[in-house]
């Protein structure tokens, strides 16, 4: 028989399986464990049903699996046939995504699976998923026990497992021992047919990454301000224009009479941004500049190098950044033709980018 064929017989034999699943629910929801290395009464017969690995969890429960079951009659048919070493199952969806089944009737030999049943679940239509996809899952494989109307859940316990373009498939390679599994008292196998299920949970991508880098000397420096007619300015404070320094729009603000402490004594001088909505997350950046009164006669410049913390409400700088007596010596150079000069120079400077 073909894999094709198989399929559509497997798909029609799922009506049976849900419909008999829904029968035997037991809203107690009572569960119980099965030690690694000592197998309860039910299996008895068997020393070693079942293939144990470290992390691995299985537990016995009532519920049939909440998103898929594949039935498969005619199991050993299939399984001797030698004409295919795997069964994939139809396609089924869970948590916004497609999904099937692997089934390797005598193990993945490739993957230590030989003497066993493997089981995978894979991923399905990854073509129509967007580039660099990725999905978190926690998920269970089933099988279910026919005579006693049970289900062994296996899975790898608290372990998400990440499904992604170069790995499509997670399972287990030794699911079950193929001479526990073949054991007619064990119930997984009864008139030939046995039937496996999934349950697969989705974990939305709700984390959020932040990269903190400085840039140094960013483009776009330095910012110059010209103020003519200074004698006869009349205003407490002049804005310059706004200029663009690594993506963000800064001005010098200046107090020609002084602020504050300084008021009537010193010429004020501060650096600022414009808006907030400029600054990744809202954040507060980390600054380190320099701002200059420009000598314009010779090279006896005003500097003075700070650090601060800037935000769109506060501008950082000195309210006594050079006195008024001093300003207004002519051989200082700081005022030429009533005319000054100032700079603003970041050079350290704070980068907050944000990936979801």
């Amino acid at each position: 028989m073909s894999t094709s064929k198989f399929i559509r017989k497997v798909s029609n034999s799922l009506s049976w399986c849900q419909a008999k699943a829904s029968t035997s629910r037991d809203r107690s929801g009572k569960v119980e464990e099965i030690d690694y290395y000592s197998p309860p009464a039910p299996f008895a017969n068997n020393p070693a049903p079942l293939a144990n690995h470290s992390g691995i969890t299985r537990v016995i429960r009532d519920l049939p699996p909440a998103h898929y079951s594949f039935k498969v009659e005619s199991f050993t048919i299939f399984a001797e046939t030698g004409l295919e070493e795997k069964f994939e199952s139809g396609v089924f969806e869970a948590g916004g995504y497609k999904w099937r089944l692997l089934l390797y009737p005598k193990g993945n030999k490739k993957s230590n699976g030989g003497d066993c049943i493997s089981l995978y679940l894979q991923i399905a239509e990854t073509e129509k998923l967007p580039p660099a996809w990725e999905v978190n899952v926690s998920f269970r494989l089933f099988v279910f026990d026919q005579i006693r109307d049970k289900y062994l859940t296996i899975e790898d316990a608290g372990a998400v497992k990440r499904f992604h373009q170069m790995k499509t498939e997670w399972g287990f390679d030794q699911l079950l021992f193929l001479e526990a599994f073949n054991d007619p008292s064990n119930g997984y196998l009864v008139d030939d047919s046995c039937v496996f299920g999934a349950e697969v949970f989705v974990i939305e991508q709700t984390r959020k990454l932040e990269c903190l880098s400085l840039i140094n000397q960013p483009h776009g420096n330095p910012i110059t301000f010209k103020i003519e007619k200074f004698s006869k300015l009349d205003e407490e404070k002049y804005d310059s224009r706004l200029q663009t320094v690594a993506e963000l729009k800064w001005r010098i603000r200046v107090y020609p009479n002084g602020t504050g402490r300084a008021k009537g004594t010193a010429l004020s001088l501060y650096l600022g941004f414009y808006k907030q909505s400029d600054v990744p997350s809202g954040r507060s950046l980390y600054v380190k500049f320099k701002l200059c009164l420009m000598d314009q006669i010779g090279s006896n410049y005003k500097k003075i190098t700070g650090m601060a913390w800037f935000t769109a409400n506060k501008c950082s700088g000195y309210s006594h950044f050079e006195s008024l007596e001093n300003l207004r010596i002519a051989s200082k150079g700081f005022l030429l033709n009533d005319a000054l000069t100032v700079q603003a120079e970041i050079i350290l400077l704070s980068n907050f980018k944000c990936f979801s």
